[in-house]
């Protein structure tokens, strides 16, 4: 064997070993961007899910402060009656004091209900969980975005280096896709 052709068979491995590399870079890529829009999937699914949970929770405090109102207004109503009408029979004074101590009762169900976790207060606390996990895929989401378009492009450079044979683009798509796998890491973790 010449020098010559040895030189060439030197040269041949080495293009070979780069593409190698370039190759196995593209496929580590591409896995790390199938994680990343998975993750970027979830947070969006999440955003949507907690959002309306939160939205519903809302409501039902809602519906409960109107029907708590509601009996508030009636128990007023019903004890001004008592006092306006003081020649009432004692049994018409007794139905009305107890529909006014039952009215009473609810109202004081509707404000808390630990047990059912269905009171004012605990559906707020449930709304504002909900809306803290919601605002946590949201801090999430935009890092899956950046890590999805990194990635991309970073493998669409890589696999231009291949058929051009430029290092400089394999260098300028290693160094995006791992800007683009930091994204994908900051989304799951928030890191910053």
């Amino acid at each position: 064997m010449e020098a010559h052709e040895a030189s060439e068979l030197i040269e041949e491995t080495e293009g070979s070993d780069g593409k190698n590399r370039t190759a196995l870079t593209i496929s580590i890529l591409a896995m790390v961007l199938a994680i990343a829009s998975l993750g970027g999937s979830n947070a969006g699914k999440d955003i949507t899910q907690e959002n309306i949970l939160a939205a519903n929770s809302y409501s039902f405090y809602q519906a409960k402060s109107i029907r708590q109102t509601s009996l508030k207004i009636a128990a007023t109503d019903l004890e001004l009656q008592l006092l306006r009408e003081p020649a009432m029979p004692a049994a018409a004074k007794e139905a009305m004091q107890k529909k006014v101590d039952e009215y009473k009762k609810t109202i004081e169900r509707y404000e808390s209900e630990p047990e059912t976790k269905e009171g004012k207060k605990e559906l707020l606390m449930t709304a504002k969980e909900h809306e803290a996990v919601r605002d946590h895929a949201m801090r999430q989401d935009p890092w899956f975005d950046y890590a999805e378009g990194a990635l991309q492009i970073a493998i669409v450079l890589l696999s231009v280096s291949i058929v051009a044979g430029l290092p400089l683009l394999f260098w300028g798509g290693a160094a995006l896709g791992a800007l683009g796998a930091l994204s994908a890491l900051n989304g799951f973790f928030l890191f910053y």
